[in-house]
């Protein structure tokens, strides 16, 4: 546990070095390379993240996705619950206000609340990840919460894609048996879709 917390420390360091020049460069090299993909023009429901921490910045695809006429939803933190997360509408109206960790989000409104299963494509924030499709968070098991409905059932839905900085990729992540495995993982530089996945390459790259 030690060693994980460890890799986490330096991971999230690797990322806060990055200048704000390259991480404006790697925010549009992500919008460019995944605005094109057959999965991103399918999808119709889309789940994004507003960047915190050094993290990859996905609002330029935030709003290509909006000028294309797609549902978008940002991630909040149930009220009540465990470590878990709802996705609520999000358009260039919606207001936002910082959730207890600091991170914008918007106001849980029942009515533009969509459930977890719903969804088509959820791009989730990483800290490592490896090509296994294997991905270290934070560390405090939203996201894993969140999808565990995806052990115990078939459904493709929605479609996983981790979003991390280049620098971020590791040799091998130790997993427990509630990780949730992606089944792609983006960067600035290329899209890497997981070994252990069980969709088609061509899903996604076309």
């Amino acid at each position: 546990m030690e060693n994980r917390q460890s890799l986490r420390l330096e991971l999230r360091q690797r990322r806060r070095a990055l200048s704000p020049q390259l991480q404006q460069l790697a925010a549009e090299h992500l919008c460019k390379q995944l605005s094109r993909q057959p999965i991103f023009l399918r999808s119709k429901r889309i789940a994004l993240y507003l960047p915190n921490d050094g993290e990859i910045d996905p609002t330029p695809l935030l709003h290509e996705a909006l000028r294309r006429g797609k549902a978008c939803y940002l991630p909040v933190l149930k009220p009540g619950a465990e470590n878990r997360l709802w996705f609520v509408r999000f358009d260039e109206h919606t207001q936002l206000e910082p959730n207890r960790f600091g991170i914008p989000e918007p106001k849980a409104d029942p009515r533009k609340r969509i459930r977890a299963e719903d969804l088509d494509m959820v791009l989730m924030p990483l800290v490592g990840f490896d090509a296994n499709g294997n991905r270290m968070g934070m560390g405090g098991g939203f996201y894993d919460r969140t999808f565990a409905f995806k052990h115990q059932t078939q459904n493709h839905r929605p479609y996983l894609l981790g979003l991390a900085h280049s620098c971020q990729q590791v040799d091998k992540l130790d997993t427990e048996h509630w990780d949730i495995p992606l089944h792609s993982i983006a960067t600035e530089s290329q899209i890497l879709v997981a070994s252990r996945s069980h969709w088609h390459r061509d899903f996604i790259l076309g």
